[in-house]
């Protein structure tokens, strides 16, 4: 009892340390958890943004025909900030007797175009315009009267645009200046860019 008595206060300090040392072993990682649900995720890792990203690559994909004196006429892939002349150099380039003088090789292109490339002596309108946009026939789409058939035939206009434009003038009065196309949902800077050249409000 005297040696109990003696060594009490040691035996308390050691069973308590013991405990501790015990508990702080057997306590779950909670802290490593939470440090990596906070890591940043990469963009490959949220869902849906690398389909995102690949319907964007997609619809800035646009389609130019490519018909007359050129060394492989057809459909060929273009971007919106291509040219005339891009295109006909993906066709291998112009054939000996093509009518260059006809051919605006600085115009830009736009999806559904049609390039037709003239034969030196060839007589009569061409069949294919070189852009079979309104504008070619001296003829441009008119905001404030237009039809939603007549907006459609506008490069990049389908019928969800064609029907905000008509909306847009019923709510709020006929467009002042073209620009003011530009307030349509979903028509930017690259799309006006398009279609400055073919709308026209008076």
């Amino acid at each position: 009892m005297i040696w109990l008595e003696k060594y009490k206060s040691v035996l308390v300090g050691a069973i308590v340390i013991g405990l501790a040392l015990f508990l702080f072993i057997s306590q779950p990682k909670d802290n490593q958890v939470v440090v990596n649900a906070n890591l940043p995720l990469g963009e490959g890792d949220i869902p849906g943004i690398e389909e995102k990203e690949e319907d964007d690559r997609l619809a800035l994909k646009i389609f130019v025909d490519v018909k007359g004196a050129v060394k492989s006429p057809g459909l060929y892939e273009a971007t919106e900030t291509d040219r005339v002349f891009d295109i006909i150099e993906k066709a291998g380039g112009l054939l000996d007797k093509a009518n260059e003088g006809q051919v605006n090789f600085a115009q830009k292109v736009h999806d559904e175009m049609v390039i037709y490339i003239p034969k030196i002596g060839e007589e009569g309108e061409n069949p294919f315009m070189n852009d079979s946009s309104p504008s070619q026939q001296n003829d441009k789409v008119n905001l404030n009267t237009a039809s939603s058939v007549e907006l459609e035939t506008l490069p990049g206009i389908g019928p969800a645009k064609s029907a905000a434009i008509i909306e847009f003038r019923e709510q709020n009065g006929a467009f002042k200046q073209i620009e003011d196309l530009q307030k349509i949902s979903g028509i930017g800077p690259k799309t006006f860019e398009r279609l400055q050249d073919l709308i026209t409000v008076k």
